[in-house]
């Protein structure tokens, strides 16, 4: 009766885990060999263990990753596609995102840019930090609907704060000076407090034209530019002809 009890009341403080490991212990008699010290360590590792397992559940969740199972484990190191394992296995570390530092993926389409961006996104995630994943034009979309809702400076502010920012398909088309004031104002916001992945099939030399104000290119490539690692994808083979069917 007493143990019921106990129970109840590690459920009703949500210490399910605990209450869980509790009861595994009543019922396995091997458990009596071990101290109370012990016994009890074992119940605070699985409770431990449980709210890091759901943390890291909800980390991914809320990061919209494009694949949600990516990871650097399964990246593909073809000849061809010329990665550098060594970097990439560094920058899976994430000490670049506690050093505010960036990533720019660049590669062809079918290159598997979003797959290694969402691989970091999970390494990021496995280590506790905040993460979003967005294509850019779905981004500026975003940006343009808040503002005429009222809720621009809400939207933002998201945005602004998350650990990891991966965006995606970055600067495919030219952008309109809004679109490209909304950048500014991120990529401002982001400098030194946050890191950011940007997946382009451009290179930066090219990012300027797309763009287009002047003023506006120079002020957001010198805030990326000189203080982003650069990973290039080759391959003669797009990762979408490796992994499609074969005749």
């Amino acid at each position: 009766m007493v143990n019921e009890t106990t129970i109840g009341k590690l459920n009703e403080m949500r210490l399910t885990a605990m209450a869980e490991s509790f009861r595994q212990q009543l019922q396995d008699p091997s458990y009596t060999a071990l101290n109370f010290e012990e016994r009890f360590g074992l119940m605070v590792d699985t409770e431990w263990a449980r709210r890091k397992n759901n943390k890291l559940t909800r980390l991914i969740r809320k990061a919209d990753l494009y694949f949600n199972q990516a990871c650097i484990e399964d990246i593909e190191y073809h000849a061809d596609r010329k990665l550098d394992k060594a970097q990439i296995a560094r920058l899976s570390t994430c000490t670049y995102i506690q050093e505010k530092h960036n990533i720019i993926i660049l590669g062809a389409s079918g290159a598997g840019k979003p797959y290694l961006s969402c691989a970091f996104g999970i390494a990021a995630c496995r280590n506790f930090y905040t993460v979003k994943y967005i294509r850019l034009p779905d981004l500026l979309n975003e940006l343009a609907v808040a503002r005429g809702e009222g809720i621009y400076k809400k939207v933002m502010k998201q945005y602004k704060q998350v650990s990891l920012l991966i965006l995606d398909e970055w600067l495919l088309v030219p952008l309109g000076n809004s679109e490209a004031r909304d950048l500014l104002e991120i990529v401002e916001a982001r400098h030194k407090k946050g890191s950011t992945i940007f997946s382009s099939q451009f290179s930066p030399a090219g990012w300027h034209g797309k763009i287009g104000e002047d003023t506006l290119a120079d002020a957001i490539l010198d805030r990326i530019v000189h203080d982003s690692y650069t990973i290039l994808i080759d391959g003669q083979d797009s990762m979408r002809k490796r992994k499609g069917i074969q005749e």
